[in-house]
């Protein structure tokens, strides 16, 4: 293949699509909300292929108004060819029937590809009703349809002359109901995407439009300066050291690197945000890694040579410098070797020697080239530094009696299981309604800790603080595994899931993001992981006959009015868990039978770093925008 071209010999085959619709979680990881939006990701990702190897730069999104989606590209347009392999198939319904089809898939048709996330458009029209795939190429608009999970509906068929001679990709697809939970897709989590796939790639342009409502919404996405601008974006809610964005980037047998940096004045050591390919890989890995050494290293040459660091002083470490530190890490690489099948690790040595080589040597360079913001930098890690050691006392107490089960907080009612797989703690707001859930519980798997009022802002304290706070030591003593980044062991938790239960009121809300800010900064790995939970107690009650009836929230109350519009008794609002009896709480919150749970879980480690800095940092008018954006949608809980 010729350097730039895109033809049907670019189309490679792995293999069929059969299994898609029999076990669509193999490949789209769920068929709840997560994987209906992956739908969506996949066709986007295929649009951002063009634009990563240079022949795309806009790509509109469209939400239509029946619920279907459009992804309408500017790039070469897919090949329309026979097929090699499939003379009797142009390579455009090779591509959107079969599994692992495409031009990515072999080094032929792109050099990078970020769509790997999945396994290709196919699986998007193997589980949809409806798919329209519409093609501009070579001056001629071409135009074949699927239904029915695939099945094509016509052959690929010149309809006509392409518009304005345009070039490109449309695909238009209907999910299928039978497959997904549900098949309303969600704005936000769509915006929050697009946005960060138009930072990763300076100067691509993303529309977006939603023509549900009745006023059609639109955004659009577009920065020139890319990763730069994503550092800004993130420290908009923080205040920053300094101005300026550090940046540095370097290629290496086709393989490149772009990183930027800035340093906040907050305490978070959690703010370096790495992606291979586009994908956000929010394990970390070969790169992340390479980049972290190279900055310890960097930074402590840097503060010898310049008498920062006195002679009898020791080393700083990672920690010391990464204290408020905001940093993007993209890499491109030709072969990406992903850990496990969320993509979630890169396992590329040859990326943590490229990193590395080139932090060392550019960041070196940028601390010489800016020496003021290199001083507020060397200030700020000699602060934490003095932080941290005089929180270490503190920090090893609790990690000692985190470790050898010593020491468990004297309120812990503690199960007699000691299977993690089984095993829940149950974190109840208030001790009356911890005495209730204590009645309440399975004492053989369930473990309750009750905690009083609301516990420390993390966000906004340091390290030292933070481990003298009661309600935090007894937080970590219950669930055993330690807590720091470099701390924090996932095969030491005590507990398979970690249960917020609090009031169905402001005050309990309030208390959960608390909850939530500190395991998402402390204990990440907890909440990455898949242990955190959010117990839904219900807001109403009523009674239906002899029955006591019980609704989670409003939504649930104006189903049920919707279901039963003859209904005449009152609702009582439940004003707190203490109020209920211990086989109130049991039905309606605890018992596993009847119960709603919600999982926390992360999708986008930079967008979550950025709603937790406006929920709980010190700027007031990002924390009301987020809440008038968000407060229509909080059955969806997706940070």
């Amino acid at each position: 293949m010729t350097e730039g071209t895109y033809q049907a010999s670019d189309i490679q085959v792995l293999e069929g699509l059969e299994a898609v619709r029999k076990r669509p979680g193999m490949y789209i990881g769920s068929t709840g909300s997560a994987g209906l939006h992956h739908l969506v990701y996949e066709v986007v990702d295929n649009a951002v292929d063009e634009a990563m190897a240079g022949y795309c730069d806009t790509i509109n999104i469209t939400i239509l108004k029946n619920g279907r989606c459009r992804v309408v590209d500017n790039g070469r347009g897919i090949p329309v060819g026979p097929h090699p392999k499939f003379p009797d198939k142009s390579a455009a319904e090779v591509v959107l029937t079969v599994l692992h089809a495409g031009g990515k898939f072999g080094g032929g048709g792109y050099k990078v590809s970020g769509g790997l996330h999945g396994v290709g458009v196919s699986v998007v029209n193997a589980l949809s009703t409806h798919l329209d795939l519409e093609i501009d190429r070579d001056g001629r608009h071409w135009k074949q349809e699927f239904r029915d999970g695939g099945e094509p509906n016509t052959k690929l068929i010149d309809i006509g002359e392409a518009p304005g001679n345009r070039t490109g990709t449309t695909v238009t697809f209907a999910p299928d109901p039978n497959i997904f939970d549900h098949v309303e897709f969600r704005s936000q989590t769509l915006i929050e995407r697009f946005q960060m796939m138009a930072f990763l790639n300076a100067g691509l342009r993303i529309k977006f439009d939603d023509a549900r409502l009745e006023q059609a919404t639109h955004y659009e996405f577009h920065y020139e300066g890319g990763i730069r601008d994503f550092v800004r974006h993130i420290n908009e809610s923080k205040e920053a050291l300094f101005e300026k964005v550090g940046f540095l980037s370097a290629e290496e047998d086709g393989d490149e690197i772009q990183i930027a940096f800035q340093w906040n004045t907050g305490y978070n050591l959690d703010g370096i945000h790495s992606f291979a390919n586009g994908i956000n890989t929010i394990e970390g890995g070969m790169h992340e890694e390479g980049f972290r050494t190279a900055l310890t290293a960097t930074v402590n040459r840097y503060g010898r040579a310049k008498k920062l660091l006195k002679e009898k002083d020791e080393n700083l470490q990672g920690d010391d410098i990464r204290e408020g530190l905001t940093a993007i890490v993209s890499v491109r690489l030709q072969e990406p070797q992903f850990e496990g099948q969320t993509k979630a690790k890169l396992g590329n040595t040859s990326m943590r020697s490229l990193v590395q080589k080139a932090t060392n040597e550019a960041l070196a360079e940028w601390l010489e080239e800016h020496p003021a913001e290199a001083k507020r930098m060397m200030s700020k890690a000699m602060d934490a530094r003095r932080a941290r050691i005089a929180a270490q006392k503190a920090k090893n107490t609790v990690r000692k009696s985190a470790l050898d089960g010593a020491g468990l907080p004297g309120k812990l009612t503690d199960c007699s299981s000691g299977d993690p797989a089984e095993t829940e703690l149950y974190i109840v707001e208030g001790d009356s309604a911890g005495g209730s859930a204590k009645d309440a519980r399975d004492p053989r798997t369930m473990a309750i800790l009750p905690i009083r009022g609301k516990i420390l802002n993390v966000e906004r304290a340091r390290l030292e603080k933070m481990y003298k706070n009661t309600e935090v030591q007894a937080l970590i003593s219950a669930i055993g595994a330690g807590v720091g980044e470099d701390v924090f062991d996932p095969a030491k938790i005590r507990y398979g899931k970690v249960v917020l239960l609090c009031d169905a009121d402001v005050d309990g809300s309030h208390i959960r993001t608390l909850l939530l800010t500190f395991f998402y900064r402390q204990m990440k790995e907890l909440v990455t992981r898949g242990h955190v939970y959010i117990a839904q107690p219900p807001l109403y009650s009523t009674k239906v006959g002899s029955d006591t009836i019980y609704l989670k929230d409003d939504r649930a109350k104006g189903k049920f009015l919707a279901d039963r519009p003859n209904h005449k008794n009152d609702f009582q609002r439940l004003k707190g868990l203490g109020e209920m009896d211990s086989i109130e709480l049991w039905d309606t919150t605890m018992d596993p039978e009847q119960r709603t749970l919600l999982q926390v879980t992360v999708n986008e480690a930079a967008t979550a770093d950025t709603i937790f800095s406006e929920l709980m940092g010190d700027v007031v008018e990002k924390r009301k925008i987020f809440i008038q954006n968000n407060a229509h949608d909080v059955r969806f809980l997706d940070i």
